[in-house]
């Protein structure tokens, strides 16, 4: 079970992983578009050159892993053994028939509880409702959360951005973040070649398709991995944040208990990142506060199913709604064209 009164006489719970490649040295850093993988120089206080580092997985992607831990699958429903945990579902359905119906939840969509298919319907005025959501003056933080907290609590712990209600005032910060970040690091440039058994050439192509000859021939690529002197994963759950939500003892701890079941689920079982990224848990220490043990998954999870029985008063009933969001299909205009630039326009200020 998780101490809960050392964790409050602190104001982050700061955890980070040594992590080591479950096989051989090599592993494949995230890349970014147009930029590759992001090297850095660490800089070092007696003004000598840094170790070289790497961002192995960014705070973007480590947050999404985090969130499909506690899935049933991919989703969008909840693993079953949270059942009880409150969410929002939605059920997509074109009227013109032209898709068959489509379920989705504020659990696996991109903007969470932010998504147009929640808030663009009877649901997202409820929710302003609720909330006492006004355009004028002040709002009702300690409300808005407690509103949060009953539909998602999850939202909660990733984070949410309400732009789509009322003039977008709700912006709720994430309260768990994590990311990986490999130290002492050098390249590995490699390579391979992608075979056509038909045609190397890339002559011989489907009638009718206008594609590129390399998909079709052999390609010769290069290939650059990393190896490391070290490979750590860090976690950040802000239980200030947390505790100034307001809503009790239990439903801070539930927070808290469901934020570090999914670092647990996520170290123990979603290391594979990529296909050449695979990782192994060498161990977990804390560095705030001190002395912070991270329980068992077996223990968390017993934990976050007794705050959940205890935060039931707290939670929409049921606590899965189920909403119908009506649906169209948007064709796309193929002889729209780019409108020409307009030469007068001030080319500084344009894009301001």
């Amino acid at each position: 079970m998780i101490d809960y009164t050392l964790l409050e006489k602190t104001p982050r719970l700061l955890l980070q992983a040594d992590l080591r490649p479950s096989q051989g040295d090599r592993f494949q850093p995230t890349g970014f578009a147009d930029l590759g993988a992001a090297v850095y120089t660490r800089p070092e206080p007696d003004g000598k050159t840094g170790v070289r580092m790497l961002l192995v997985e960014s705070a973007q992607s480590v947050a999404n892993r985090l969130e499909k831990t506690c899935l049933d699958g991919d989703g969008p429903d909840l693993d079953p053994e949270l059942a009880g945990l409150p969410y929002v579902a939605a059920t997509l359905k074109d009227s013109s028939g032209q898709i068959e119906p489509i379920r989705t939840s504020s659990l696996v969509e991109a903007h969470r509880l932010a998504s147009p298919y929640f808030l663009k319907t009877k649901f997202g005025e409820k929710l302003a409702s609720e909330m006492a959501y006004t355009t004028k003056g002040p709002l009702n933080w300690k409300k808005i959360y407690a509103v949060l907290f009953k539909y998602d609590p999850n939202v909660l712990i990733h984070g949410v951005f309400l732009s789509l209600l009322g003039d977008g005032r709700i912006r709720v910060p994430r309260a768990v973040s994590g990311f990986i970040e490999a130290e002492n690091v050098s390249e590995i440039v490699s390579g391979g070649v992608k075979n056509s058994p038909v045609d190397p050439t890339g002559e011989i192509q489907v009638e009718g398709v206008d594609t590129e000859k390399g998909v079709y021939s052999n390609v010769p690529y290069a290939r650059v991995e990393y190896v490391a002197g070290k490979i750590t994963a860090y976690f950040n759950v802000d239980l200030a944040l947390i505790r100034g939500y307001g809503l009790g003892d239990s439903a801070a701890q539930l927070l808290t208990a469901l934020a570090l079941l999914k670092i647990k689920r996520f170290l123990s079982s979603q290391l594979r990142l990529r296909t050449a990224c695979d990782f192994c848990l060498k161990g977990v220490t804390a560095d705030m506060p001190q002395g912070f043990v991270l329980p068992d998954e077996a223990e968390l999870l017993a934990d976050v199913k007794r705050l959940i029985a205890e935060c039931k008063p707290l939670f929409a009933d049921p606590p899965v709604t189920e909403l119908v969001t009506p649906v169209k299909i948007k064709k796309k205009d193929k002889d729209k064209t780019a409108p020409e630039p307009d030469e007068s326009a001030d080319a500084a200020g344009a894009g301001a």
